[in-house]
């Protein structure tokens, strides 16, 4: 699963499945022992996080949510990914 970036100890990836049908778009977020799946709209799918922790991951995703679609898209079609800034 590429990593798309990295701050504040969060890690941000994204699923690649060449072709493949999966859900809706969204990316996988780790922070130390906690694991959270968030569709690009912001909202958790699965997991849990810390509240400051989500806080800047949702700052995040709002600052990213084009970039986060063109990786999807790029992944999807099996076209590669590319790495978007963190949250500074």
């Amino acid at each position: 699963m590429p990593t798309l970036s990295m701050f504040y100890g969060i890690i941000i990836r994204m699923q690649s499945e060449s072709g493949a049908q999966h859900n809706l778009p969204h990316i996988h977020a780790l922070y130390g022992d906690h694991e959270v799946v968030v569709g690009l709209d912001g909202e958790v799918i699965e997991g849990d996080f810390p509240k400051k922790q989500m806080r800047f991951l949702q700052a995040w995703i709002s600052l990213h949510e084009d970039e986060l679609l063109a990786n999807w898209n790029l992944l999807l079609a099996g076209d590669g990914y590319f790495k978007i800034d963190p949250l500074s």
